[in-house]
C-alpha cells in the first residue's frame, strides 16, 4: 500500500461489527436517489451494513445517533439487527445522490424489512433529538 501518494488501497473505514448473522451471505447494491429523494422509509436489516458515497449527499440517522449527512467521498456502517434505520435520502435537492452498500444478510430473511408505524411510535424514545427547522 502506497499511502504518502495516494496510490494504491487506501483504507476509509475500520469497524468491528458487534454481529454477524450465522451463515450470512454477502450483498452488493448500487443505491440512486434523484435531488430530495426521502429514501426508504424506516426499516432495518438482518445483517451490518458497509457503504461508501460516490457522489452527492446522503440524509443519515440510525436509531440512537443524531441525523446527520455523509458527503462523497466518505463512508457509513450500521450494525443491523434491530437497530431501525430512519433515514439514508438525497441531503440535497439540486443533485442526485448514489452510493454503493455491502450487506451481511442472515439467511432466509429479507436484506430489509420496513417498521410499522406502531413500533415507531413504541421505540420513538430511542430515536434522538431532531433537529431543529
Amino acid at each position: 500500500m502506497d499511502s504518502v501518494s495516494g496510490v494504491g488501497p487506501q483504507m476509509l473505514a475500520d469497524v468491528k461489527p458487534p454481529f454477524i448473522p450465522e451463515g450470512a451471505t454477502g450483498m452488493t447494491i448500487l443505491v440512486e436517489w434523484p435531488p430530495g429523494h426521502p429514501g426508504t422509509p424506516p426499516h432495518r436489516h438482518s445483517g451490518p451494513c458497509f457503504g461508501y458515497v460516490i457522489e452527492g449527499a446522503v440524509r443519515w440517522e440510525l436509531e440512537g445517533e443524531p441525523e446527520h449527512v455523509i458527503k462523497a467521498g466518505e463512508t457509513f456502517w450500521e450494525p443491523g439487527g434491530d437497530v431501525i434505520h430512519y433515514q439514508n435520502g438525497n441531503a440535497r435537492s439540486d443533485a442526485s445522490a448514489k452510493y454503493i452498500v455491502f450487506m451481511m444478510c442472515a439467511p432466509g430473511q429479507p436484506m430489509l424489512t420496513l417498521v410499522e408505524e406502531e413500533e415507531l411510535a413504541e421505540r420513538a424514545h430511542r430515536r434522538a433529538p431532531r433537529p431543529s427547522a
